[in-house]
């Protein structure tokens, strides 16, 4: 019997070339994307297509850590510290928001480097209830610090990073750039060796470390990776929105975040940052009926999680398969009736 070649992690399999469709998917996105405050100027539209942007960088960066088999419910706690940060540091310090940006994504990846150590030799339910725990306890010190927070009123009055950023449109795009930057990187990251070593971790975690994988070590780089990343959201909605209050910062609010790659898709980008927009968007279109706004909301989630299991990603993957199995039936009649 001739010995079994080892386990390979390292091995990249075969590109290939992304199709037309997808081109051409991208491209009418792309357009959309930059014509979007252009069309709906001076509307709330806008605002929230800037929120979305925002709000997929917090459910990409979420989903570094979902794919390494934890769900965490404190994500939206590391938002808090960015953005607490970078308000803190250019109205008390008088730091240039660029410079405030900087310590607004190394103060969350530090706060990660210590906690995530501990956080993630736990497993399961206990990682979800300590993730829980751990964002209860930030928000807690965001209320208790009235000298540096504000306590439970927040701070007011936040300027914006840079007085031509007044203008929607203007922060739109600059978020827009954040967005596309902070996702892409995700998702090159994912694209590349240490991607395809997660996936393996969360497919099995003992098999990928026997085959010489770090796999606590990935883990952590992992978490301090989505939690710097997740400071870039927390300060770019605080100057938005010119206020910053503890209970934005719950684990509630992590919860949402955890939605988002659920309904979207957790073993996806693209499934972040359709739940993202499917998540903000939602409750704007139900604005017109507030009596029952949450019921409709809670009805419609539990229809789309339960129809889609594998979140809407799955629903277009279907959709995909169908066309192309249509078309190669086509093609197939086409070829039998060239024959005859």
């Amino acid at each position: 019997m001739s010995p079994q070649a080892p386990l390979s992690l390292g091995a990249a399999p075969p590109r290939t070339m992304p199709g037309a469709g997808l081109l051409a998917i991208s491209a009418l996105a792309g357009a959309v994307l930059l014509a979007w405050p252009i069309v709906f100027q001076g509307s709330f539209l806008v605002y929230i297509a800037t929120l979305v942007m925002q709000f997929s960088i917090g459910a990409c960066s979420l989903q570094l850590i979902i794919r390494t088999g934890h769900i965490s419910m404190s994500h939206q706690a590391f938002v808090g510290i960015g953005g607490y940060t970078s308000v803190i540091l250019v109205m008390k310090a008088g730091w240039a928001w660029h410079f405030a940006l900087l310590a607004a994504i190394a103060a969350p990846a530090l706060a990660g480097a210590v906690i995530g150590p501990i956080l993630l030799r736990l497993t399961g339910k206990y990682f979800v209830l300590v993730t829980f725990l751990f964002g209860e306890i930030v928000r807690l010190v965001f209320i208790d610090w009235q000298s540096m927070t504000g306590g439970s009123n927040g701070i007011f009055e936040i300027p914006k990073p840079y007085p031509w950023m007044n203008d929607p449109t203007a922060y739109y795009y600059v978020s827009l750039g954040f967005a596309v930057a902070c996702v892409g990187f995700c998702i090159r990251l994912m694209r590349s060796e240490i991607g395809r070593a997660i996936d393996a971790m969360r497919e099995g975690p003992n098999l990928t470390e026997c085959a010489g994988v770090p796999v606590f070590r990935i883990k952590v780089v992992m978490f301090i990776i989505a939690c710097g990343l997740s400071g870039v959201m927390g300060s770019l909605n605080a100057h938005m929105n010119n206020v910053i209050t503890p209970g934005n910062y719950g684990p509630m609010e992590s919860l949402n975040l955890v939605v988002m790659n659920v309904l979207g898709g957790m073993t996806n980008m693209a499934g972040a940052i359709i739940g993202a927009v499917f998540l903000i968007a939602l409750p704007e279109l139900l604005r017109g009926y507030v009596e029952w706004q949450r019921v409709f909301y809670g009805i419609i989630l539990i229809v789309v999680m339960a129809s889609m299991p594998g979140g809407m990603v799955e629903l277009l993957a279907r959709l995909r398969s169908r066309l192309t199995g249509r078309e190669a039936h086509l093609a197939s009649a086409v070829a039998a009736e060239g024959r005859t």
